[in-house]
């Protein structure tokens, strides 16, 4: 599934701090995969907006703030 998302883009979609919901896009061109979705301050908050998100097909990952 990590095939073709550079580094350098994960880095970008990790905040400082909280969680950031981001989507993949499988089709996307390299560099371009990853989305941001919603950014959320606390894990249970943003484990319940991916649980609530419409689409069953769309692949989403929670990226926390770095330490």
């Amino acid at each position: 599934m990590n095939s073709g998302i550079l580094e350098k883009e994960k880095q970008t979609l990790t905040p400082e701090s909280g969680f950031n919901l981001v989507g993949i896009d499988p089709f996307g061109s390299s560099g371009n995969k990853l989305y941001l979705i919603e950014h959320f301050e606390r894990y249970q908050d943003a484990l319940n907006a991916k649980n609530q998100r419409d689409n069953p097909d769309e692949y989403l990952i929670l990226y926390p703030g770095s330490p």
